[in-house]
């Protein structure tokens, strides 16, 4: 099996559980504070490795404690860390969340580490892509080196995943070496500068961004599904119902989960589909990483709500 390349952030996250989010200059009192590994590239790295796809990550973390604890867990869950390397004299990246009883968030993103992702990384992960299945990507890095990895991806002829996040405008340049864009209502509100909170804004935000050379455009819509859009179809996937805890890596599990099923040369709506599944999953649990499905739990997930893997 050809192994899923993932080019991106790791991140500590500092987690604060409150009733509810606070208002701009309020104190608001919380009621239980955890860390857990984080940073949306090795969220998605985790997410593949469990689903027991190859998986290596091309990324930096700081010469700090955090650093080293970030490593080992990127390394016990299977996850190939050779080309993940010590920024000297630099904090890794941090990400401070706040999570309300409804499982809403809200993060501040300290890039550290990320911040100095550069072109010898670009030049590391080159040299992966002949062999790879897929290269995902996502935002937390310097756009310059986004731009790098996505054409390095597309001289070679591996397909190109992008998660849009943090929302943010693209170079227009970067659409046309995207296979797959997968923003949230928020990102692709910031993309197409119009609301997309519904399934109609949604296809009509996918029209805008097909229009820029993007090849499939999926929207995750949260608890109302995903939308999806090619050249030639497009289709809507409902999402799954569970009792939501924490929404933290729900995209990161989809990413990592339909990534998965790319590389096992899946049809297009069941690799979205699998990303449903295992968005839906993520959300039942608290933190980022612990909450990613193993292949089992994903499996039997699966079988309970009649899909064939």
């Amino acid at each position: 099996m050809k192994p899923v390349i993932v080019f991106g952030s790791i991140n500590m996250d500092l987690v604060a559980k409150t009733p509810r989010l606070p208002v701009p200059g309020e104190t608001l009192q919380g009621h239980e504070f955890f860390t857990a590994p984080g940073g949306k590239g090795a969220n998605q790295a985790v997410a593949v490795a469990r689903l027991g796809i190859p998986t290596k990550m091309v990324a930096r973390i700081g010469s700090d404690d955090f650093g080293t604890q970030l490593h080992h867990s990127l390394g016990v869950t299977g996850v190939d860390t050779d080309s993940v390397l010590v920024e000297e004299g630099v904090s890794s990246g941090i990400a401070v969340i706040s999570v309300d009883q409804a499982g809403e968030n809200t993060i501040i993103f300290l890039a550290g580490a990320n911040g100095h992702v550069n072109e010898t990384d670009v030049e590391r992960l080159s040299s992966l892509l002949p062999e790879a299945a897929v290269l995902l990507m996502q935002l937390e890095i310097p756009m310059s080196v986004v731009l790098l990895a996505a054409a390095a991806a597309q001289k070679v002829g591996c397909p190109v995943i992008l998660d849009p996040a943090p929302a943010q405008e693209l170079p227009e340049e970067l659409y046309g070496m995207v296979n797959i864009m997968t923003p949230n209502q928020l990102e692709a509100s910031v993309l197409v500068d119009f609301p997309v909170d519904t399934i109609e804004s949604a296809k009509n935000a996918s029209e805008v961004l097909l229009q820029r050379s993007v090849d499939t455009v999926i929207v995750t819509l949260g608890e109302q599904g995903v939308f999806c859009a090619t050249g030639s179809e497009s289709f809507f996937v409902p999402a799954f119902s569970v009792d939501a805890v924490d929404t933290v890596a729900a995209g990161d599990a989809f990413n990592g989960a339909m990534a998965v099923a790319i590389a096992k040369g899946l049809p297009l709506r069941q690799a979205v589909v699998w990303g449903a599944a295992a968005g839906a999953l993520a959300v039942t649990k608290a933190g980022a990483q612990p909450s990613l499905p193993d292949q089992e739990t994903f499996n039997a997930f699966l079988t309970e709500v009649g899909i064939r893997y």
